[in-house]
């Protein structure tokens, strides 16, 4: 489930900045996608203090098991 987190954020930060530069450029004076990659990246630096982010219930819920490392 971790690898499975780490590329769904990763993809969506990677989608965000693309779509920043498509739409307007990036400019960093109008952050409008850049807000989606300011969440995204807000919820991982929660996720490494708590052990807890809100995707990984998403995918709980659609059947994908939590890896058995230590």
């Amino acid at each position: 489930m971790e690898r499975t987190l780490r590329g769904i954020a990763g993809f969506v930060i990677l989608v965000s900045v693309v779509l920043v530069a498509l739409t307007e450029g990036i400019d960093l004076s109008r952050p409008t996608w850049l807000w989606f990659t300011a969440f995204v990246g807000l919820n991982l630096l929660q996720s490494a203090f708590s052990n807890w982010c809100p995707m990984m219930w998403v995918l709980q819920r659609f059947g994908q098991r939590r890896s058995q490392a230590a």
